[in-house]
């Protein structure tokens, strides 16, 4: 077993993660990046909640606290996907390596397309508590916003990259959008997720970094 796949982002420090991370392995990669990034957005909603007052307060920071450890877990379940990837592209070219890579390359993208997903579903509580959290933590928010839209490019490219590695076993990208269009969609709502998390974040920049406005 190599020493990276004794690593876990759920079980490891910070690090023995990030020197894991550092090595020329790919395993943990920027697929498992993009989970830790979006534990940390997680982390970070949890923590301006808990500073914070409204109806909607308990539940958001519920769901932020769920969402640390689920995207610790996803993380990792990347991490493995990353493994069979390359394992594939390491095989002899012919019809198997053909076949491991098409297979590989599609669980790659439904690993990376679940942790998209919930990014996504992060972005209204960070939004809430961007307009009803407490001011004087608006500078955390932002750096949540950070790390979030981190996960959502994360996510975003990977599973566009994973999709595109399918032209390796001989598909066209026009055959891919069509036997995959569920993954083809996911990259376009991410995009558009970017979109919004960076008019998010602009709105509230002027709050978060008032001397850069003088």
């Amino acid at each position: 077993m190599e020493p990276s796949e004794s690593v876990t982002s759920q079980e490891s420090t910070v690090e023995e993660w990030t020197r894991a991370l550092a090595e020329s392995t790919g395993s943990p990669g920027g697929g498992a990046g993009t989970g830790v990034m979006l534990s940390v957005a997680a982390s970070l909603t949890s923590m301006v909640a808990g500073y914070s007052e409204g109806d909607q307060v308990e539940a958001v920071r519920g769901r932020a606290r769920a969402l640390r450890s689920e995207a610790l877990r996803l993380a990792d379940e990347d991490a493995t996907a990353s493994r069979a990837f390359g394992a594939a592209f390491r095989l002899e070219k012919g019809p198997e390596r053909d076949e491991a890579i098409r297979q590989a390359s599609v669980d790659a993208a439904k690993s990376s397309a679940v942790l998209g997903e919930r990014a996504l579903q992060a972005i209204d509580d960070l939004a809430w508590l961007a307009e009803n959290g407490n001011p004087a933590l608006i500078a955390d928010t932002v750096v949540a916003f950070g790390a979030l839209r981190a996960a959502v490019a994360g996510a975003r490219t990977n599973v566009s990259f994973d999709l595109a590695s399918l032209r390796s076993a001989g598909t066209t990208l026009e055959e891919v959008r069509e036997q995959h269009p569920d993954l083809w969609a996911a990259v376009q709502r991410l995009t558009s997720a970017l979109e919004r998390i960076d008019s998010l974040t602009a709105g509230i920049d002027d709050r978060a970094a008032p001397t850069d406005s003088i």
